[in-house]
């Protein structure tokens, strides 16, 4: 069985920085491409970032020079650094992996999701 755990949301105050973190677990052969989505109230999960196996990245045009992502292939985390926080950032952020299994099996797996308010 396969997870992912995100950890470091929270409360920020605008301009502030938090940090995400994911990390993945069970029964994996390899990961493709990982990556974050957020959902904020009353919208659609959208788009955040996502980085490949190799390291190439693609963000949204709303977090580009603010949010970096990461990933440890070692340790199967991926991580958000989110600087300069505005109050559209607030939302829940979910990780996500194109994992295949042990099996053979290539799937896209969902953290739980993680809450990230920004407010003064």
């Amino acid at each position: 069985q396969v997870q992912l755990v995100e950890s470091g949301g929270g409360l920020v105050q605008p301009g502030g920085s938090l940090r995400l973190s994911c990390a993945a677990s069970g029964s994996i052969r390899s990961i493709n491409d990982m990556g974050w989505y957020r959902q904020a109230p009353g919208k659609q999960r959208e788009l955040v970032a996502t980085i490949t196996s190799g390291g190439s990245t693609n963000y949204a045009e709303s977090v580009k020079g603010r949010f970096t992502i990461s990933r440890d292939n070692a340790k199967k985390t991926v991580s958000l650094q989110m600087s300069n926080l505005k109050p559209e950032d607030t939302a829940v952020y979910y990780c996500n992996a194109r994992i295949t299994t042990a099996l053979f099996r290539f799937s896209d797996y969902w953290g739980q999701g993680t809450r990230v308010l920004v407010s003064s």
